[in-house]
């Protein structure tokens, strides 16, 4: 009975609803065994409103009758049995009868069965034959009928493109009178059956049917219902989780979806961008990842066309799935007016619309980014109706309000901009120099390895190299084309056809010459296959990044722009009291017309870079072959791959590799070539960066930069950086650009010094690699490798593996080297940029002042300034800091053993390698040098406070995170340890913790500690100095001990079982030490640390804004994987996003370092603020400040000057403040609940599927549910236990965060006279 009443409520659904049911055909229905029970099921189904292509029913899956059909069905099934008896009594007493008749019986059905056989394989014959011309004759009508609706379509199509606007009205009229019908109907169904739900098991069916009842049409002709509903389901569950509309994953999959969209607006392809938007906007489920943007690139794709009635039905699609027009909608609907010329009347009826939707016509100029023409076409509609109207001025322009920088930005103090030494002719050949290296997108250079004589052998391989990139280009170029050709043969919605689009957007050419570059410069260990993907997938997008700009004219408003700029850099222009930024926005503003500088976001997922990636790298392993006896003739005269795909094992985890085969390693080996290709992004540039005006605006000319670094795929600091008001980034795109603006060039002798010993076999004590030739060579294989003891097998990997060590850092100096080569005689700068902390870095990742000694020692200010009167004091200091010697002793004891040592310096300098070589043995030998040639050339001219020099002196940060632990703590004891008290000589930390822990050893020993007594004589500063440098940052005890261990075991004469031991109780002892030492700081540590582990319990990230106004957010995630399903290998891409839990251990951990970098950068950038007012030539290396030697007092006094300012602030206070704010709403007056997707971790699971339905949710208490969910949430709101304990939790960590470590008695104002504070 049950199931009958499940049966009766599915069919009057089914009856009500314009849902097509599945039809039921012969072979279904054979259960019954009567076949009069068809015809009422078949009324039923054509009955239905609706009619589509029949849906096969699951072979599970039970007919949908209605009662009165079972009731009949078991009528008939008592008739049937009452008869059977009667028959069984009638044949017992016939029985004798029978039995006589039995015999003749027998004989007659033998004869019958036979004659019958006989007829079945006639029949059957006949059937056969007949079967055989109806399939035959089947066939031709399908082909007729297929061909029938080809032409159909064709003639719809066409039809389609020449109907007229009535026509097309009357469609849409028609359209909307079914939507109205439709509607009636659902409405009418919902009525009827709730009439016809009685019971609470009927009622639970008929639920079921109405959620899945959706699911039918997107699987109409998929797989069984079973499998359709479970379908349904999946696509139903992450409608929960993007219910959040703010978090990362929705985020990416609109940015999937926008790409996408924007590479048919790139390819001028309007009618494909809709055909793909329809497939998201015609699927209820997919509809949810579509925003306003994506309806309104493929508005722009028509207006381009000028296609009024496109735009107008993209604006009822808007309508009919509940999305307002936004501002962009309405630029694209007028943009199409200003191209046709249309009537008054339709474009008054336009701004009509905009206004009644709370716009502004002024907005469309303030607020929308234009491409092309775009901007005139809009003003040129606008001015049909109001001829006078005129662009909106520019808005005032904001100043920053930070206390912190109240004089920088004062009208009243304002200075004028520094000149450089270049005149505005100069500047404007130098950025043409720049911008045809951009647009040629890669810069070859010769290597400094060419100076080496040619050998023969060497020759003869670069022609046979030459060859075969001459064949391998034409077969990649065949092996790409062929893809896309079946590419193009693919539907839009196949999953394998995604990356169609993406495969036009540059010229063929273009994706072989990126495949070619990655083949020539893949090393013969082979890179892994997420990285090589990773690389092409990028090329491929920044190139596409520069022809967007070209496309849409953005460089002619770029160059435009450039040209005024310069005067304001040039030493031959006005004077200007503008920053550079301020002048650029200033420019911009006053050029009115033409497209936007900001391009539209159009950036690709991380996943779909990796899935590019791959498919060019399948592409070249498999086009890329070379004969097998090409370097053996002997050998076979067949093809080989170039390239093998291969797997090994890094630490636990098994990665793909992609392997060079050794004949071609040998090829690019033998031919020795002189010339190397970079990104032009990997390259100085060659005039003054574009000054960063916004987060997506500055540094190069064409090439797209990020003005903040972040891992692959994350996005959350992107979102945080557009979310901060404009004015609040003032401070930091300035100090940028101040540091950006810095030139630079080549110290030539020290340079050419360094490339003789490269070419002579390198030096590993100097810091320049060997080549690869000078790697051990392995043991000898013999003929069978299973042989090899177990030493053997150790030893051939360690080769191994310093051979790989070997060939990275040699090609990184050569990069170095070759680079710094090719800009020895220009004038060259080092665009900026930061990571998530504030910490700021060059762009050009190869050649840069934050490299190692052998590139600082080879980087000059381009800008001389004259010694003065203390600049060669300061010269001399500045080797002996060098040096590493005299770190404990007073400057003018340095300055007097540097005066000491006078002779050894000027030898340094005259005979370098010849000499007696002192400057070797130094802690940074190669800037030691450059010093010595500084010294010497200034002491030797006639007058060395006149010198001009263009030195680079540097002033250190003595252990500056704890410098920043102590400031904020006003820890006394921790102050004096770290020079931010005045001493007369430097304090030094690390000694001063050895001291103490040399103490405690000595008590332990005293006391007979077995350990203590083994450590006599081994407690040095060079043991504690690493942990001690990194307690600061998170080290842990156990990082400590690893630490510790190191360095002990460079100690010869310790016994090696203690080890273990030994620097179990070294870190013990270490951390004891600070404690005592530092109270105030390990207080402050632990608090951050405690805060944040709470905070990431709840389920959020560690957000915090450092005293610039720069927003922070820590990117740690429980990371999942994305598995791309390539023919090549799965590739799993890890991916971290805000939907996902935040990773509690890292998050806590690394929340106190990434705290004192923040605050490291914004003592930085304070200090190259201040120190452009004062026009001082300033750049950093983190802690590490350079200036002039004629500058480095003034740059010392700005420097204590913003430290004292900066910890004057109240920065614990403002943290604890700003996080209250943030996580603690909920309990304080006015807030918010907490979001539910922390409530698995804060309440009783509570089961079943309301537990399931709640996992992944977005949502907050009091947000209207439905159904049980709604009912188990009330239950959870009212429910004591879980109410106390969010109210626990929200209590905890409201007392952890109001509880501010308190501060100690030292004076900030000390800073100020501590000589060794910076030093």
């Amino acid at each position: 009975m049950e199931l009958l009443e499940v049966l009766k409520a599915r069919v009057k659904q089914l009856q009500a609803s314009n849902v097509p049911e599945v039809m039921v055909n012969k072979a279904e229905l054979a259960p019954l065994g009567n076949d009069g029970y068809q015809d009422p099921l078949r009324k039923v189904v054509a009955a239905s409103p609706v009619e589509e292509q029949p849906t096969p029913r699951g072979m599970d899956e039970s007919p949908a009758w209605p009662r009165s059909w079972a009731e009949k069905l078991k009528k008939e099934m008592y008739i049937r049995q009452l008869k059977v008896e009667r028959n069984l009594s009638i044949a017992a007493s016939q029985l004798p009868l029978e039995r006589k008749a039995k015999a003749k019986a027998k004989a007659e059905r033998k004869a019958k069965a036979k004659a019958k056989a006989e007829r079945k394989a006639k029949a059957k014959a006949k059937a056969e034959r007949k079967a055989k011309a109806k399939a035959k004759a089947e066939r031709k009508a399908k082909a007729k009928a297929k061909a029938e609706r080809k032409a159909k379509a064709e003639a719809e199509a066409k039809a389609e493109r020449e109907a007229k606007p009535k026509a097309e009205a009357k469609a849409e009229a028609e359209a909307k009178a079914k939507a109205e019908a439709k509607a009636e109907r659902k409405v009418k169904a919902k009525a009827e059956g709730k009439k016809s739900l009685k019971s609470p098991k009927a009622n639970g069916a008929a639920a079921w049917s109405q959620s899945h009842a959706g699911s039918c049409r997107v699987y109409a002709h998929g797989k069984p219902r079973v499998a359709a509903v479970k379908k349904s389901v999946k696509v139903q569950k992450p409608q929960r989780v993007l219910e959040n509309k703010d978090s990362s994953q929705y985020k990416i999959l609109q940015q999937t979806i926008q790409s996408n969209l924007e590479c048919f607006l790139f390819l001028q392809q309007p009618e494909e961008a809709e055909r793909f938007l329809l497939l998201y906007h015609s699927s209820p489920a997919k509809r949810r990842h579509l925003n306003v943007d994506a309806y309104n690139i493929v508005m722009r794709s028509w207006a381009r066309k000028g296609c009024l009635r496109r735009i107008d039905r993209l604006f009822s699609m808007l309508e009919s799935v509940g999305l307002q027009p936004s501002l962009d909608s309405y630029a694209a609907a007028l943009e199409c007016m200003g191209r046709n010329q249309l009537s008054a009347k339709d474009v008054q009826r336009c701004l009509q619309q905009l206004k009644n939707d709370g716009f502004h016509v002024d907005e469309l100029f303030q607020k929308c980014l234009f491409e092309k023409d775009e901007k005139e076409k809009v003003l040129r509609a606008i001015r049909i109706v109001q001829p006078d109207y005129q662009l909106p001025p520019p808005p005032n322009p904001q100043t920053c309000k930070s206390s912190l920088l109240q004089d920088f930005y004062s009208k009243e103090k304002m200075v004028s901009y520094p000149k450089l030494d270049f005149s505005v002719q100069e500047l404007q050949e130098l950025f043409q120099q720049q911008l045809e290296m951009e647009l040629n997108t890669t810069v070859t250079i010769k290597s400094v390895e060419s100076a080496k004589p040619l050998p023969p052998q060497a020759i003869k391989a670069r022609n046979l190299l030459a060859t075969l990139r001459s064949q391998w280009h034409s077969s990649i170029l065949q092996a790409l084309q062929k893809s896309k050709r079946s590419m193009s043969r693919l539907k839009m919605a196949s999953g394998s056809n995604i990356l169609y689009p993406y495969l036009y957007l540059l010229p063929d050419e273009e994706y072989v010459g990126i495949m070619l570059q990655i083949l020539n410069t893949l090393s013969p260990q082979g890179e892994s296959v997420a990285v090589l993907a990773r690389e092409l997938g990028s090329k491929v997008y920044n190139r596409y990044i520069t022809q967007r700009k070209l496309c849409s004219r953005q460089l002619e408003k770029v160059q435009e722009v450039y040209e005024d700029y310069i005067h304001l850099l040039a030493k031959d222009s006005q004077p200007v009291e503008y920053l550079p930024r301020e002048y650029w926005e200033k420019l911009v503003a006053e050029a009115g017309f033409g497209p936007s500088l900001n391009l539209k976001d159009c950036s690709w997922p991380y996943v779909l870079l990796m899935r590019l990636g791959m498919h060019l790298l399948e592409i070249l392993v498999q086009a890329v072959k070379v004969p097998r006896n090409i370097l053996n003739p002997r050998l076979e005269p067949r093809l080989i791959p170039v390239l093998y795909h291969i797997y090994s094992f890094r630490s636990r985890w098994q990665v793909g590799l992609i392997k060079p085969h050794p004949v071609f390693s040998q090829i690019v080996s033998d031919a020795a070539e002189t010339m190397l290709t970079f990104n032009s992004s990997a390259i100085p540039m060659l005039c003054p960066p574009v000054p960063w005006t916004s987060p997506h605006f500055g540094a190069f000319v064409l090439n797209d930069t990020r003005l903040m670094r972040f891992v692959d795929g994350a996005i959350q600091h992107q979102l945080l950086l557009e979310q901060c008001p404009p004015v609040n980034l003032h401070p930091v795109l300035d100090a940028l650009n101040q540091l950006g603006n810095c030139a630079w060039k080549i110290n030539q002798p020290v340079l050419d010094i360094i490339i003789s010993i490269f070419n002579d076999k390198g030096n590993e004590k100097l810091d320049i690699p060997p080549p690869i030739s000078e790697a051990p060579q392995p043991p000898a294989a013999p003929s069978n490798s299973s042989t090899w003891n177990k030493s053997q097998k150790h030893e051939f990997l360690l080769c191994k593996k310093k051979a790989a060590e070997m060939h990275s850092l040699r090609m990184d100096a050569l990069y170095k080297l070759s680079i710094a080569n090719y800009v020895r005689d220009k004038v060259f700068w080092f665009p900026h940029n930061m990571d998530f902390r504030g910490r700021t870095y060059p762009c050009p990742p190869y050649f840069n002042h934050l490299g190692n000694d052998v590139t600082r020692a080879i980087l000059l200010f381009a800008e001389g300034r004259p010694l003065g009167p203390k600049g060669l004091d300061w010269l001399k200091i500045h080797l002996i800091n060098l040096t590493g010697l005299k770190k404990k002793n007073a400057l003018q004891e340095r300055l007097e053993y540097a005066n000491e040592i006078m002779e050894e310096i000027l030898d340094s300098a005259d005979y370098p390698l010849t000499g007696r070589k002192w400057w070797m043995n130094t802690d940074e030998p190669w800037q030691a040098l450059a010093c010595c040639m500084e010294i010497a050339k200034a002491s030797r001219s006639p007058d060395p406070a006149a010198y001009i020099s263009h030195f680079p002196v540097h002033q250190d940060g003595s252990c500056n995170g704890l410098q920043h632990y102590a400031a904020l703590g006003r820890d006394l004891i921790g102050a004096i340890s770290v020079n931010l008290m005045p001493c007369n000589v430097p304090q030094d930390v690390y000694s001063a913790v050895a001291q103490q822990v040399e103490e405690f050893r000595k008590k332990d020993a005293d006391q007979g500690v077995k350990i203590a007594q083994v450590l006599q004589g081994f407690v040095s500063r060079k043991v504690v100095k690493q942990t001690v440098m990194t307690v600061v940052y998170g080290v842990t005890r156990y990082g400590g001990r690893l630490q510790m261990e190191k360095r002990l075991k460079e100690i010869e004469e310790f016994p090696e079982e203690y080890l273990w031991e030994a620097s179990h109780y070294l870190v013990k002892q270490v951390f004891n030490g600070i404690k005592e030492m530092f109270s105030a700081t390990r207080d402050i540590q632990k608090w951050l640390t405690e805060s944040a582990k709470l905070i990431a319990q709840s389920g959020q990230t560690v957000e915090w804004i450092t005293p610039l106004g720069l927003p922070i957010v820590q990117p740690y995630y429980r990371s999942k994987s994305t598995v791309l399903n390539c023919s090549m290998q799965n590739l799993s891409v890890k991916s971290s996003n805000s939907n996902q839990k935040p990773d509690t251990v890292k998050q806590k951990n690394a929340f106190p370092p990434n705290f004192i970098h923040s605050l490291d950068s914004t003592h930085m950038m304070l200090t190259a603020l201040h120190c452009l007012r004062q026009g001082l030539t300033f750049v950093s290396v983190h802690d590490c400040y350079w200036t002039h030697a004629l500058t480095v007092d003034v740059m010392n006094q700005i420097c204590r000057q913003q430290f004292v300012a900066l910890h004057s602030e109240k920065i614990l206070q403002d943290l604890s403040k700003f996080m209250l704010e943030k996580y603690c709403r909920y309990s304080l007056p006015g807030g918010k609940p907490p979001p539910l997707s922390v409530l698995p971790t804060l309440i009783p699971s509570p089961g079943g599927g309301c537990a399931q339905m709640l996992t992944g949710c977005v949502i907050c208490l009091g947000v209207a549910l439905e159904g049980s969910c709604a009912s188990f949430l009330t239950d959870v709101k009212n429910k004591v236990p879980g109410r106390e304990t969010r109210d626990l939790w929200q209590n905890k960590l409201m007392e952890q965060l109001s509880n501010v470590p308190k501060t100690g008695e030292f004076n900030l104002k000390n800073v100020m006279d501590s000589t060794y504070f910076f030093s």
